[in-house]
């Protein structure tokens, strides 16, 4: 049975009148409009969608069921919105409120039903159900003041300071370009983030090499090199000393450096992915070698880092250099089969009007990027500050996660459209000498080292399959471990937290299917990053004594303490 999109809503609610009879069309409308943070919608057209008689008629008939039993809970004063956005006691000591609410949540769910039971093809289902999940996160009462019973209460007991503060605090994120996730004013880098010690010792247009004071009287003879995302600020791993993962590799007795990615601006508009592996990720390979007289190096890629470091390698594979001894991939795509929800936004018309755009040079704003990320939850990372921030005139609180999570980057134009085209759309870097790299045709599988691959098991940016693709591409000798929660939580989970579980197989076996992986593995208590450490000491060589001094001088001396002048550098 085939319906034109906007009609399928009318359908199943025509019993219940024009009440909510346009939403369907107007979310398809909204889909074709939209501009997620800065992203503009893929120029789609939308093909022709079906859903099952026998469903449509199924979804209809639970609407009604459920419409009538919140009926009769109205007329008895029970009615009680199960939903976090709605859990004050205004709402609930509110009738009207708490119908509102309800109805709002019934229509909710009854719209995502029919977007799951649409029948396409799986990118245009996706699509379907991202659209409507906005649409409905937008539509909440809880957004708006005239219907939001707590916001209400809070302004008649302050006598409208709160209204006044709300509109404070809009102004203010309105020149700062952002909505305010924490209190900004309470964070600096290098003050109370990035505060492990240390220097930069080599800088140049791209990047700055840091390297951190040894904790310990020796380090082994293998030094350290971790290559975070360029699309984000280096220190989520140096937060603050207790959850901070380069203050644990130095701990662990690494002779640890990082590198620190400038902030672009105009000036490097037209830098290109191969600007970035051959001028930061291989000369910061080649630089810690360099002072530390080390044969080779251990290396880490987190997100994005890792898949520029992952080309690094192949170019240094293709090149006979086996300057690495070993590599730990962390919530990494190699393989992009799997990118989870960030998949809607790409197809041929996306990456070509990127490519026009900023393709030769130009600059992705770092919000744009930010907002995106945002708006994949957008209950949690973008209404629910509108409404406090706003509605409510409250100030978040400090929050060091979330301060980076507005610390945005930005990035050259040719770089991102290589990057999209080759990864998300094509796929091209576990193809054999499909793309070329720094002037070599790039092959994965000859990257033969030991590696250590982890994912993160809620991970909504680089999905658990996306992860563990990694394991069929490289040919050496491979760890696997999952992890519990997100693409931070995840990654940044101290042991001395005693929070969350991971999971191993011992029996080295690594299936395609990532279900078959986990249905084999062993769940362990709390931090993966206990494995992880007794891993790379396998890989680090000998122990000898930590050095005294940074750098190397003459030519690597130590120019200003960490974290740098880079990361300092606001979009």
């Amino acid at each position: 049975m085939n319906f034109k999109p906007e009609d399928i809503w009318k359908q199943a609610t025509a019993p219940l009148g024009q009440q909510f009879g346009d939403t369907w069309g107007k979310v398809f409308e909204a889909f074709q409009q939209m501009d997620v943070g800065g992203l503009p919608a893929p120029q789609v057209n939308m093909p022709q969608v079906s859903i099952a008689p026998e469903k449509l008629q199924e979804i209809q008939q639970t609407y009604l069921q459920e419409m009538t039993e919140l009926w009769n809970q109205s007329l008895s004063g029970s009615v009680v919105p199960k939903d976090r956005r709605f859990s004050g006691d205004a709402w609930a000591k509110n009738p009207v409120s708490a119908f509102s609410a309800a109805t709002y949540l019934l229509n909710a769910r009854t719209l995502m039903r029919l977007a799951e039971a649409v029948q396409s093809d799986g990118k245009t289902q996706n699509r379907i159900r991202f659209a409507v999940e906005q649409w409905l996160a937008a539509a909440a009462p809880s957004n708006f003041l005239a219907m939001n019973a707590d916001a209400q209460k809070k302004a008649i007991e302050s006598k409208g300071e709160t209204i006044a503060k709300g509109m404070q605090n809009l102004l203010g994120d309105l020149r700062q370009g952002h909505v305010s996730m924490t209190d900004e004013s309470l964070f600096e880098v290098g003050r109370n983030v990035a505060t492990t010690e240390g220097a930069v010792v080599f800088e140049n247009e791209y990047f700055q090499l840091i390297e951190y004071t040894p904790l310990t009287a020796k380090v082994y003879e293998r030094p350290f090199l971790l290559i975070p995302p360029c699309i984000n600020k280096f220190y989520i791993l140096d937060l603050q000393p207790e959850n901070s993962f380069i203050r644990n590799a130095v701990a662990l007795g690494h002779r640890t450096f990082v590198v620190s990615w400038r902030n672009p601006d105009q000036s490097m508009a037209h830098k290109t992915w191969d600007d970035y592996i051959e001028n930061a990720a291989i000369k910061a390979i080649k630089t810690v070698q360099d002072i530390t007289g080390a044969p080779k190096i251990n290396a880490l890629g987190f997100c994005v880092g890792g898949t520029i470091l992952s080309n690094a390698l192949a170019v240094l594979a293709a090149r006979g250099d086996e300057a690495v001894a070993s590599a730990t991939f962390l919530t990494t795509l190699i393989d992009f089969t799997d990118t989870g929800i960030l998949d809607i936004f790409i197809d041929e018309n996306f990456v070509k009007f990127r490519e026009l755009q900023m393709g030769k040079g130009g600059l992705l704003k770092g919000q744009d990027l930010a907002s995106t990320f945002s708006f994949l939850r957008p209950n949690d990372l973008v209404w629910n500050y509108v409404v406090g921030n706003y509605l409510k005139g409250e100030t978040p609180p400090p929050f060091d996660l979330l301060y980076w999570n507005s610390d945005s980057t930005n990035l050259p134009g040719p770089f991102y459209a290589w990057y999209l085209r080759n990864t998300y759309l094509e796929n091209n870097l576990i193809k054999p000498g499909k793309c070329t790299v720094c002037g070599e045709k790039i092959d994965l599988t000859r990257i033969d080292i030991p590696v250590y691959i982890y994912g993160s098991r809620e991970d909504h940016i680089v999905p658990i399959g996306g992860a563990y693709g990694t394991t069929q591409v490289l040919p050496g000798k491979k760890r696997f471990v999952m992890g519990a929660s997100g693409h931070i939580a995840g990654v940044i989970n101290p042991p001395a937290a005693k929070k969350r579980s991971h999971w191993l197989r011992e029996d080295g076996q690594f299936p395609a299917d990532v279900n078959e992986w986990i249905a084999g593995a062993t769940e362990l208590p709390g931090s993966w990053w206990t494995d992880w450490g007794n891993w790379l000491k396998k890989n680090a060589g000998k122990q000898v004594a930590a050095p005294k001094t940074y750098g190397k001088a003459p030519k690597y001396k130590a120019t200003e303490p960490a974290p740098g002048r880079y990361v300092k550098a606001k979009a």
